[in-house]
């Protein structure tokens, strides 16, 4: 849809802003030619991932129905990975153009079509309404990820914690698409049993974490599903990781249970938060579909790094030197 051009091209901009501020105020210094670099690859790399991505997506849904599989659980975990991965092909590509001016020449261009983009999104009612109410949800989450890629940079600069930057990626994107299949799925519930502004009595009252894991509902079984794929998942990650010789860690036994720890907790929490968030957007009359995941998987992106940082802190405090932390 025409909004998501418009979305991803501002959030496109203000990320690489942030990115430029943050990188700026450390170094003291300020590079023109970078910043005008990283800002044309973040917004060309936005419109361009947001376009591909949307028509992926669409493919997905249609098969998805076609074949019967309920696309609460296919749909939001490819999106999270073709577009993770489409993001990065077409940011690299982009960031090797050889000629400078060809890089303000194309954030001027995806700029300057974003008058079009409102205009044609204000032509219809559904567009219309996400067009103006959804900046909240999708700056909120850059905000949080880039607090989640501050904790990575600072983590990474200490040479005897840089062997996180390999687990980062996986720990990070199994929490986001985990958590974004139960938030689809409380949200298709309510969508079909309640009407905006009512919950079930079962979500009303204050929360406790049992709620979300406790019961035999359709619901319940999915959390407890998605919680038990946590171990076999990363164990698979893990393994495929130490074969490729890719990670700076032996797969020790103490440190596969602290990182598997740092993931069951990361998992847990986000299941509860997601089972909170959606059930208080719904009674505020707010979709959840609109304003939930991008939250969720902004809190994946920092609870995954902020965990997995203190893992990894806690190997090199007790001495692990089997785990060669940080070689």
């Amino acid at each position: 849809p025409s909004q998501h051009r418009v979305q991803a091209t501002v959030v496109g901009f203000l990320a690489a802003l942030a990115a430029v501020i943050l990188g700026w105020i450390p170094e003291g210094k300020f590079q023109v030619d970078h910043a005008v670099l990283l800002c044309s690859s973040s917004v060309a790399t936005a419109f361009i991932a947001s376009l591909l991505q949307g028509i992926i997506m669409v493919g997905v849904i249609v098969g998805s129905k076609k074949t019967g599989i309920n696309p609460d659980n296919v749909a939001t975990p490819i999106a999270a990975s073709f577009g993770d991965l489409i993001t990065l092909a077409i940011l690299a590509w982009i960031s090797q153009v050889p000629y400078p001016y060809i890089s303000s020449l194309v954030c001027a261009f995806f700029l300057a079509l974003t008058p079009l983009w409102i205009i044609i999104s204000s032509k219809h009612p559904a567009s219309r309404t996400l067009l103006y109410s959804g900046w909240e949800p999708v700056i909120t989450a850059m905000i949080i990820s880039s607090i989640g890629g501050l904790i990575l940079d600072k983590t990474v600069s200490d040479p005897n914690l840089a062997g996180i930057v390999v687990y980062t990626p996986v720990i990070n994107g199994i929490g986001g698409n985990l958590v974004a299949i139960q938030s689809s799925r409380f949200s298709t519930h309510l969508h079909f049993h309640c009407i905006p502004g009512e919950v079930p009595e079962e979500a009303k009252g204050c929360y406790y974490p049992c709620r979300t894991f406790c019961g035999s509902g359709a619901n319940h079984r999915s959390a407890q599903v998605l919680l038990l794929l946590v171990v076999p998942g990363h164990l698979i990650f893990l393994y495929t990781i130490h074969l490729m010789k890719s990670g700076h860690t032996t797969l020790t036994p103490i440190f596969m249970a602290v990182y598997l720890t740092a993931a069951l907790l990361q998992v847990f929490a986000l299941l509860c938060i997601a089972d909170w968030m959606v059930h208080c957007m719904w009674k505020n009359s707010k979709d959840p579909d609109s304003f939930s995941i991008p939250y969720l998987t902004a809190l994946g992106d920092l609870l995954g790094t902020a965990m997995l940082a203190l893992g990894f802190h806690f190997l090199w405090l007790i001495g692990d030197q089997d785990s060669d932390v940080g070689d």
